[in-house]
C-alpha cells in the first residue's frame, strides 16, 4: 500500500443528511485528547510542580476536573481498546502493548484489534459526524503484524498515525521504528505537528460537527526537548531533566490546540477531553502518580488512576472538581453518545461502560452501580518478583466494588484488599481482616477473568 499523510475513506452506512442537529439539539464538537505514559501529578492542577502546565489546567478550569477517573488497562494498547470499544480489552483478546506475533502469542494476545468490535466512532460518523484519527493507534500494525483492519474500518474519515499502526504517516516514520532522527517531523516537534493537523481538520469541516482522536506520543519516552539534547545520547532521554521541557512544550501545545478551537468559533459547543491512557514511566519515585503506589505495568493506583479533565462551555459549568464519582474509560462510548444525542452502534455486544453523562455534565455525584475489573501481567503470574516489587510489580486482577479494591492472581495467589478511600496509596493490605469480603470479591475477580478468556478464546487469530 502506498503511504500519505492522510487516508480518506467513503462512508459504506448510506446517504447521511449533515444536518448539525441531534433533535432540537446542535451536535458537539468532541475532541479526546489521550496522551501516553502521562501521571496524575504531571499537571499543576492536580498537584504537579514539575513545570506549570497552565493551558491543560484551563480544560479543568474551564469544566470539571474529576478525582477518581480509571482508565481500561496499564498499558497502551488494552487500555486504548477498552476506550475505543466500551468493553474489557481481555474480551477482545488484548491484553497486553502489541508487539512481534512472537511475543503476542506468549502472552495470550491478539495481533490486532478485531474490525468486529463496537468502535466509538462509527457511532459518530453514522450520526453524520466528520471523523478523525491523528497520532498514536498501537491497536494493530507495526513490527511484523501486516493483517491488520485499516484504522478507517473503526470509523475514521480521515487517519494519520504513527509507526504502531497499519498506515504509519511517512514524515515521522522514516525508519522501521517508534522515530528517527531520519523524520522530517523531529521527535521534538511532533505534538505541534499533530495539533496543526487536528485544527486543519476542524477548519476544513466547520459547519458539520466533528468527532476527533488527538492522541500523541508525549509524555512516552524518550524526552527529547531538542536537537541539542538529541545529540547528547541516549543517557538523558528518560531523565527529569529532559522530561521537565518536554512536559512544558507539550502544554504549550495544548494552549495552541485551545486557542485554534476557539478562534474557529467553536469553543462553545466543543467538549474536550484531557486524559491519558496509563501510568508514567518512569514514575520520578511516583513524584508523577501524586504518591499513588505503582506505575505503568501496574494495577495499583498509579497504573491506572488517570487524570481526567472536561469542559463544554456551553452545557459545563466551570471551576468543579469532582472527588467521588468513580468512572472509566469505557464509559466514555455510551456517555459520550448520549451527550450527543445520538445512538451508540455496538455491532450486537453488551457494553461493559456505563452512562455517566449526568456526572460527566456535572448534574451528578453518583456512585457506581457495578464494579470494575482489569487485567495485566498473567504471564509473570508464579515468577519471581523484582526486589522493587512494591511498584513494579502487582498481582494480575483488580476489581474495585465501591471504596474497596481487590487484587489477586489467576492463580488464587496474593490476595491484597485496600480501603480506597481511606487508603487510596494502598499501603495496608486488609484482606485477612475482611475475610467474607475478600472471599466473595476473590472469586468475583477470577470469574471474571475466566470468563473474559472464555469470550476471546474462539477470536485469536
Amino acid at each position: 500500500m502506498k503511504h500519505c499523510n492522510f487516508h480518506y475513506i467513503v462512508p459504506i452506512i448510506g446517504t447521511i443528511a449533515l444536518t448539525g442537529k441531534a433533535g432540537n439539539m446542535e451536535k458537539p464538537n468532541i475532541v479526546i485528547i489521550y496522551t501516553d505514559d502521562m501521571g496524575m501529578s504531571d499537571i499543576s492542577c492536580y498537584g504537579g510542580t514539575f513545570t506549570p502546565t497552565p493551558n491543560i489546567d484551563r480544560i479543568g478550569n474551564e469544566g470539571i476536573r474529576f478525582n477518581q477517573y480509571y482508565t481500561a488497562c496499564p498499558i497502551s494498547s488494552p487500555s486504548r481498546v477498552g476506550m475505543t470499544t466500551g468493553m474489557y480489552p481481555t474480551k477482545w483478546g488484548i491484553t497486553n502493548y502489541l508487539d512481534t506475533k512472537k511475543m503476542n502469542r506468549e502472552r495470550k494476545s491478539n495481533d490486532y484489534l478485531s474490525a468486529e468490535a463496537p468502535a466509538i466512532a462509527r457511532s459518530f460518523q453514522k450520526a453524520g459526524y466528520a471523523t478523525a484519527h491523528i497520532g498514536k493507534w498501537h491497536m494493530g500494525g507495526g513490527r511484523d503484524v501486516t493483517d491488520m483492519p485499516q484504522i478507517s474500518e473503526f470509523g475514521f474519515d480521515r487517519t494519520l498515525s504513527t509507526w504502531e499502526s497499519p498506515s504509519p504517516d511517512p514524515a515521522i516514520t522514516a525508519s522501521n521504528w517508534i522515530w528517527s532522527d531520519q523524520d522530517s517531523i523531529k521527535r521534538w516537534e511532533r505534538t505541534r505537528y499533530f495539533v496543526d493537523k487536528v485544527l486543519d481538520f476542524l477548519k476544513e469541516n466547520k459547519g458539520k460537527p466533528c468527532y476527533v482522536h488527538l492522541w500523541p506520543d508525549d509524555m512516552h519516552t524518550p524526552y527529547v526537548p531538542s536537537k541539542e539534547e538529541y545529540d547528547k545520547g541516549k543517557k538523558m532521554w528518560n531523565a527529569k531533566v529532559n522530561f521537565i521541557p518536554v512536559l512544558a512544550e507539550y502544554d504549550k501545545q495544548i494552549g495552541r490546540l485551545l486557542n485554534g478551537i476557539e478562534a474557529l468559533g467553536l469553543k462553545n459547543n466543543t467538549i474536550i477531553i484531557f486524559t491519558s491512557d496509563n501510568g508514567p514511566a518512569p514514575s520520578y519515585k511516583n513524584a508523577r502518580t501524586q504518591m499513588l503506589r505503582g506505575q505503568k505495568g501496574t494495577l495499583y493506583e498509579g497504573g491506572i488512576r488517570m487524570p481526567f479533565l472536561i469542559c463544554w462551555p456551553d452545557h459545563i459549568k466551570g471551576g468543579k472538581v469532582n472527588t467521588t464519582s468513580v468512572i472509566t474509560a469505557l464509559d466514555l462510548f455510551p456517555s459520550l453518545c448520549k451527550m450527543a444525542g445520538i445512538e451508540p452502534l455496538t455491532n450486537g455486544y453488551q457494553l461493559d461502560g456505563m452512562d455517566v453523562s449526568d456526572v460527566l455534565l456535572g448534574k451528578s455525584n453518583q456512585a457506581r452501580k457495578a464494579p470494575m475489573f482489569w487485567e495485566f501481567g498473567q504471564q509473570f503470574v508464579g515468577k519471581e518478583k523484582p526486589q522493587n516489587a512494591y511498584q513494579f510489580r502487582s498481582p494480575n486482577i483488580a476489581v474495585r466494588e465501591g471504596k474497596w479494591k481487590l487484587l489477586v492472581n489467576y492463580d488464587g495467589s496474593d490476595v491484597e484488599l485496600y480501603d480506597i478511600d481511606n487508603d487510596e496509596k494502598e499501603t495496608t493490605n486488609v484482606a485477612e481482616k475482611n475475610s467474607r469480603l475478600t472471599s466473595r470479591l476473590m472469586k468475583q475477580a477470577i470469574k471474571w477473568y475466566n470468563d473474559s478468556f472464555r469470550k476471546h478464546a474462539g477470536k485469536l487469530q
